[in-house]
C-alpha cells in the first residue's frame, strides 16, 4: 500500500505539471491578452489611451515576455505559495478570492452532502423494489432531473418563488450581514439560503448517483453468492447490508475523484443566475477579461480537486472492496 501510496503522489505531481502548462495555454489561447482589451475598452468609450502605462502594464504583469517565460513565472511563484496577481483588480490572487473561496467550499460541501444522503436510500429503495410503482416514480423523477439543465432549473425556481410567494431567491446571505462576522443569525440565514442553490446544483447528480447504484445494486442481487445465502435462509436485510450493499457502494466512492470538480465547474451558470458570492461569476469574469493569473489559478485548484480526488477515491475502493487489488495481483 505504501508503495502504491508513493507512486500515485509521483504520478499526481506530474499530472498537476501537465495540467498547468494545458491550463495556461488555453487562458493565452485566445487572439490578444487583457491590455488589447483594456484599451479596445477605452477606445471605445473614446477615451484616450496613454501609451506609457500600457508599456507599463505589458511589464507589470510579465506581458511582454514569451507564453513559457510567462508560464514558469507562475509556476515558480505558486511553489512558493503566491498565486500571482490579477490583473483586472491589481491585487493579489488571494486577497481577490477572499471569502469567495469559503462560500464557495460551503456551498459545494453541502451539494456533496445533499447528494449522498438523498441518492443513496433512492438507490437501495428501487433496486430492492425493482419495477415498483416507487421504482417507476422514482426512475421517473430521476430522468427529469438528468434531463433538466441546472441553470433552467434555477430560473423555474425563481419564477414560481415570485410568482406564487411574491419574494425573490438569490445570493447566499440577507444583505445585511455581508461583511459582518459569522453568529448564529447570519449562520441561520446563510442555512436558509443554501437551500435553492443547493437543490438546484445537486439535482443532476442526484439523479446520476441514483442510477449507477440502482444499477450495480441490480447487478450484485442477481450474482450467485446472493442466491447462495437465500439458500441458507440468511435473512433479506442481513444478507443486503453484509454484501450486497457493501459492493454496490462502488459507485459512491468512485464518484469522490470527480463529484467535486463537477459541482464546483458545473455551478458557474448557476451561480451567476442566483447570484451567488462564489467562485462562478469570479472565473467566468476573469476568462472573459483574460486575466491570466486569476483564471489559471481558479482553474488549477478545480484540476488538484480531480486529481488528489481520484486518487482518495482509489485508496478507499480497495479498502472497502477485497476484489480490487494495489498490487498487481500478488498475494
Amino acid at each position: 500500500m505504501l508503495h502504491y501510496f508513493a507512486r500515485r503522489m509521483f504520478v499526481m505531481i506530474l499530472s498537476l505539471l501537465a495540467i498547468s502548462a494545458i491550463v495556461f495555454a488555453v487562458i493565452q489561447a485566445p487572439p490578444g491578452d487583457f491590455v488589447t482589451s483594456y484599451i479596445a475598452e477605452l477606445e471605445s468609450q473614446g477615451e484616450a489611451v496613454d501609451p506609457q502605462k500600457i508599456e507599463f502594464l505589458r511589464q507589470e504583469f510579465h506581458l511582454d515576455k514569451p507564453i513559457w517565460q510567462q508560464y514558469l513565472i507562475w509556476i515558480a511563484g505558486i511553489l512558493h505559495g503566491d498565486f500571482g496577481r490579477s490583473i483586472a483588480y491589481d491585487l493579489p490572487v488571494i486577497d481577490v478570492v477572499g471569502s469567495v473561496f469559503l462560500h464557495s467550499l460551503i456551498l459545494n460541501l453541502a451539494v456533496v452532502v445533499f447528494i449522498y444522503i438523498v441518492a443513496f436510500p433512492i438507490g437501495v429503495y428501487s433496486a430492492t423494489r425493482q419495477y415498483s410503482v416507487g421504482d417507476y416514480g422514482l426512475t421517473f423523477l430521476g430522468f427529469l432531473g438528468l434531463a433538466i439543465p441546472n441553470f433552467l432549473l434555477a430560473l423555474i425556481l425563481m419564477f414560481l418563488a415570485k410568482k406564487l410567494f411574491n419574494t425573490s431567491i438569490g445570493g447566499l446571505m440577507d444583505p445585511q450581514f455581508e461583511g459582518q462576522p459569522l453568529n448564529l443569525a447570519k449562520f441561520l440565514s446563510i442555512a436558509e439560503h443554501l437551500v435553492i442553490p443547493v437543490i438546484v446544483i445537486g439535482t443532476s447528480g442526484t439523479a446520476a448517483m441514483i442510477r449507477r447504484l440502482r444499477a450495480n445494486l441490480l447487478d450484485e442481487l442477481k450474482k450467485p453468492y446472493v442466491v447462495t445465502a437465500r439458500a441458507k435462509g440468511l435473512s433479506e436485510r442481513r444478507l443486503l447490508i453484509k454484501y450486497p450493499l457493501r459492493m454496490g457502494l462502488n459507485p459512491f466512492i468512485a464518484d469522490i475523484g470527480n463529484l467535486l470538480p463537477q459541482v464546483v465547474s458545473g455551478s458557474v451558470i448557476v451561480a451567476v443566475i442566483l447570484d451567488l458570492p462564489t467562485t462562478g461569476p469570479l472565473l467566468l469574469e476573469a476568462l472573459k477579461n483574460q486575466d491570466t493569473y486569476l483564471a489559471g489559478s481558479f482553474l488549477l485548484f478545480v484540476s488538484v480537486l480531480t486529481v488528489v480526488g481520484m486518487a482518495i477515491s482509489d485508496m478507499l475502493l480497495a479498502l472497502f472492496d477485497p476484489r480490487i487489488r494495489l498490487d498487481g495481483g500478488k498475494r
